[in-house]
């Protein structure tokens, strides 16, 4: 079962981002190499939503979120977790 969790961007997203990029990353790539994390992005035009694929238990990624330095500083306005049937991949 993989979870996805999609987040709602600030309008300031871009701007705001950089302060708090190196963290963000750090807190990303460290579930990453745990295999927790698959896959991970914004997406453009506008730069409205960020989604990320989890294959790990819900309360990991709860945790993340609670912890992501983009949530706790508001650049993200919100965010959504819901599982994932995937049927090819």
């Amino acid at each position: 079962m993989h979870l996805v969790l999609e987040y709602t961007l600030a309008d300031d997203y871009l701007d705001r981002r950089t302060a708090l990029r190196e963290d963000h990353l750090a807190l990303a790539r460290a579930a990453h190499e745990r295999g927790e994390l698959l896959l991970a992005g914004a997406l453009p035009d506008p730069f409205d939503r960020a989604l990320l694929v989890w294959t790990a238990p819900r309360e990991v990624v709860e945790r993340f979120a609670a912890e992501d330095p983009y949530v706790r500083e508001g650049l993200v306005t919100s965010w959504s977790l819901r599982p994932w049937n995937v049927v090819i991949g």
